[in-house]
């Protein structure tokens, strides 16, 4: 019997950055001869002397992005703008770039895409009501606009074209909570590579949107769809609450009263010339 032929390279955009340097460990641990995938390519926007084999790629560049891509079996999809800010800057990276990534992907037959989108695509919904991935979307900014492009993208080319996407609407990563609001949306270090090796080793995934949160008792958001991936997180937000309970904003804020935090004082921003 012949065996299954090997697979192509793995890719992590946004390697340099926080949770990039968190995951490119673990996923390298994936790639080798007798592994998931032939060898770890990592990318980011510019240079990081930690990681000297890193290839420098803009993804709003399309002929780079399509270099980039090339013998890429899977991609995670970390690259890009990570917080609110103005459009321009998010445009051209989170929009432009993811569309410079899946056109990249389809010409490339990559397989699978694992798209870091966020729990800023419904941050304006208030804290306290339990959301799925089909609950009604409420961004709380461009930023999240721009993740739920990611996901309609991710849609259309699976619809079209047969590559599988993962969407992941990820909570506030971080080695431990850090306020009142991370009792609720905490995703631990640990679970966010089990929850990414899970969307990529999954046998078949489709498009397929989840949330991404640690087991946390106070969480927000359902754990529809992590079955289907083989998802099961370990830890839990609820040790840390005698030290992050007090820590959240003047209660009548938005970013007190709603889900998406932090992001909701940020903006407007002031037009540059």
């Amino acid at each position: 019997m012949s065996s299954p032929p090997a697979r192509g390279l793995l890719l992590l955009t946004g390697a340099a950055g926080n949770l990039g340097r968190v995951l490119r460990g673990p996923l390298a641990q994936l790639c080798g001869p007798k592994e998931d995938y032939k060898a770890l390519r990592c990318s980011d926007l510019r240079a990081d002397p930690a990681l000297p084999e890193l290839q420098c790629c803009d993804l709003a560049d399309r002929a780079a992005t399509e270099q980039l891509l090339q013998d890429v079996d899977a991609v995670v999809h970390l690259g890009g703008v990570a917080i609110e800010s103005p459009f321009e800057g998010i445009c051209d990276a989170n929009i432009r770039g993811v569309f410079h990534l899946y056109e990249a992907a389809r010409l490339a037959g990559t397989r699978r895409i694992v798209f870091a989108s966020s729990n800023h695509t419904t941050g304006c919904t208030p804290q306290g009501e339990h959301l799925g991935p089909s609950s009604p979307i409420r961004p709380d900014g461009y930023y999240g606009v721009s993740k739920l492009f990611g996901e309609a993208m991710a849609q259309l080319y699976w619809d079209r074209y047969g590559i599988e996407s993962v969407c992941l609407r990820l909570g506030s990563v971080t080695a431990q909570p850090e306020d009142r609001r991370a009792l609720s949306t905490w995703l631990s270090h640990g679970d966010l590579w089990r929850l990414v090796r899970a969307a990529l080793l999954a046998p078949s995934s489709g498009c397929l949107t989840v949330y991404g949160v640690s087991a946390n008792t106070a969480r927000w958001w359902s754990e529809q769809g992590w079955e289907q991936l083989g998802y099961a997180p370990k830890d839990n937000a609820e040790a840390w609450r005698s030290t992050v309970q007090d820590l959240c904003p003047a209660p009548d804020t938005p970013m007190a009263r709603l889900q998406g935090g932090s992001f909701l004082g940020l903006g407007p921003f002031a037009r540059t010339p």
